[in-house]
């Protein structure tokens, strides 16, 4: 082995090492949603936003005989909205992924509608104030994101128990001081995090503030992932635990140990234009709804008489945008299904630019095979019986006779109108971000899962596919095969509709926000009589 390789290994292992040691606090991180759920640009500090307040009622059912929902979540606290008093957030999070500061973002709006005044902060406490490997929170994910298979090795490796227990003794001895004193320097009146690596730590040092003040600042946990999550989650000590799912429930019961009683059934908070977009399409199979849908296609200039394919992000080992768009098109037109693909492109201006000026006769001519399963591919993932009989019927009755179908497509650059175009979408086709799942759910609209981050974004597929709106496919030619069969099945894309509403929860984030609200209200009612008294 010569110097320059001995060299390059070493620097390797350094950079594994670090990254191993740093995992556990990236945790779960990737609660991905595209790049349209994240705010471009924007910095962790005070914002102050205008918004409309929600008409939709809030849902006080209970998703699970086991957990408790919103209103009967222990002790139900009155508080009538005439004496909501404003109210200073200070939320925990990270810019590792969009999906953390895409709910504290969806929270916070929610608060300043509903407690208005309301103001509030985004604190990234290992940047700030954690030591080595601590703060090297957000480069660990940039590298650890780019190589899944590491990512695969060091998140099961880290979610463990000892390994645990060995960060949070370690970062509890070296860091609680300086997060208790920077928690402080923003006095607020609750804590909520959203950020896996920031739970016991903080906890802790919220005690110890607390103490010291003579006032109760409570501490709420609301996790952003879907269906499956990182140990450091789930902690037996936060006041409120907010969950999607009840995959999440039986981890926060086992691993955290976390009480029924702490725990609350609320869904995933997402934005708040998904709430009113919601109200206003109800059912999209029905006559309102499918006006509604067109005259949704026809604000954006979409064709509201053909169907449409909304394609967001490529993922790890599906092979590019680029690579999915050509072969849904080259699918759709080879079994005469018109239709329109709107591909978000985001920031990347070279795919808008080559999808415009694409020789979309050359791509027809291109092969289309998809390529060999392995032996243990066929157990990864089981999709549901409505899709897979929907499948093999279409596979059994055969194409029959049909000319070339009508597809265009559309290269879209940032989106800030997301909840409008997944209105507008008849079937989306996406990496498996928490976020991006459930706002689709949200809406009704069924979901073609590309590829999955290795370790909590696995529980999104299985979420997808046990819940009947969707499938998993990561092979580009094999989604566009499937893509073009859902399109050509009315009644499959109804059914798998009807399920994604079943599964969605467009005001989880007003709920949660709502039981935080009247909860720390109490607090501070109690903490003033005590400085009273």
């Amino acid at each position: 082995m010569n110097r320059s390789t001995t060299t390059t290994t070493t620097s390797l292992l350094k950079k594994m090492f670090a990254s191993l040691l740093s995992t556990v606090w990236v945790g779960a991180f990737v609660t991905s949603a595209t790049k349209n759920t994240v705010l471009a640009g924007a910095s962790l500090a005070t914002t102050t936003k205008k918004a409309v307040a929600p008409t939709v009622p809030i849902r006080t059912e209970s998703d699970s005989t086991e957990s408790t929902s919103i209103l009967n979540a222990g002790e139900v606290i009155f508080d009538p909205a005439s004496q909501r008093r404003p109210l200073k957030v200070l939320f925990l999070s990270s810019d590792t992924g969009g999906g953390h500061r895409a709910s504290a973002e969806s929270l916070a709006n929610q608060f300043q509608i509903h407690y208005p005044g309301t103001t509030y902060d985004l604190l990234d406490i290992w940047t700030t104030d954690g030591v080595w490997p601590y703060r090297t929170l957000v480069d660990s994910y940039k590298h650890l994101s780019a190589h899944p298979r590491q990512w695969q090795f060091l998140y099961h490796l880290s979610n463990s128990r000892p390994w645990e227990v060995m960060t949070d003794v370690h970062s509890i001895f070296m860091c609680e001081k300086k997060i208790r004193q920077r928690i402080e320097s923003y006095d607020p009146d609750v804590v909520v995090s959203v950020h896996p690596a920031m739970q016991l730590a903080p906890i802790k040092a919220l005690r110890k503030l607390s103490k010291a003040k003579g006032k109760h600042i409570p501490f709420y946990t609301v996790v952003t992932d879907l269906a499956s999550g990182h140990a450091t989650w789930f902690q037996r000590n936060t006041e409120r635990m907010y969950l999607a799912s009840e995959s999440l429930f039986r981890l926060a019961r086992r691993r955290g140990r976390t009480p029924k009683e702490n725990i609350v059934m609320s869904g995933l908070p997402i934005r708040h234009d998904f709430a009113l977009e919601a109200q206003e399409l109800g059912d999209r199979n029905t006559p309102d709804g499918r006006s509604y849908q067109m005259s949704v296609k026809q604000e954006l200039g979409i064709d509201p008489t053909k169907p449409m394919v909304l394609l967001m992000g490529g993922g790890e080992g599906v092979g590019s945008l680029d690579t999915i768009t050509n072969e849904i098109y080259a699918a759709l037109v080879k079994h005469g299904v018109d239709a329109t693909i709107c591909v978000v492109c985001g920031r990347n201006e070279k795919l808008k630019t080559e999808l415009a000026e694409r020789d979309w006769d050359a791509v027809l001519r291109g092969e289309h095979r998809p390529k060999k399963k392995g032996f243990w591919a066929r157990f990864r993932h089981q999709r549901s019986k409505t899709v897979q009989d929907a499948l093999d019927h279409r596979a059994a009755v055969g194409e029959g006779h049909h000319g070339q179908g009508n597809v265009n497509v559309v290269g879209l650059g940032f989106v800030t109108r997301m909840a409008e175009y997944m209105v507008a979408a008849d079937v989306l086709v996406s990496k498996a971000g928490p976020g991006t799942i459930a706002e689709a759910a949200a809406v009704g609209l069924p979901v073609m899962l590309t590829s999955f981050l290795p370790g909590q974004e696995a529980g999104n597929v299985d979420f997808v596919l046990e819940g009947g709106f969707g499938d998993f496919a990561d092979d580009p030619v094999e989604i566009g095969e499937e893509v073009s069969t859902w399109l050509r099945d009315p009644e499959l894309m109804k059914s798998m509709s009807n399920k994604a509403r079943e599964c969605g929860r467009p005001n989880a984030a007003a709920e949660i926000v709502l039981d935080i609200g009247s909860r720390t209200q109490t607090w501070m009612m109690l903490n003033d009589d005590k400085s009273v008294a």
